[in-house]
């Protein structure tokens, strides 16, 4: 009964664990982000959005990795 038990938990972490990675939606670049402090990044690649906690995350031109959380950033638009 234990070993039943472990096992179901372990298949419900796993979804849990699906599910946050399928919450990332790619969005196609290049991309401007108004902060909210009136300052512009513009990225010349594809952005991720959290659709749960509405963060982007994106590559600068060094190919540094950032995060930007929704208090963050007041809007952005991709595309050509």
């Amino acid at each position: 009964m234990k070993r039943l038990s472990l096992i179901f938990l372990i298949s419900l972490f796993s979804c849990e664990m699906i599910d946050e990675l399928t919450d990332i939606e790619e969005i196609k670049g290049p991309c401007t982000i108004i902060l909210t402090d009136g300052k512009v990044v513009e990225t010349t690649e594809d952005i991720e959005l959290s659709v749960k906690t509405q963060a982007i995350t994106y590559r600068d031109e060094k190919r540094k990795l950032w995060s930007l959380f929704k208090n963050d950033y007041q809007s952005y638009t991709c595309g050509n």
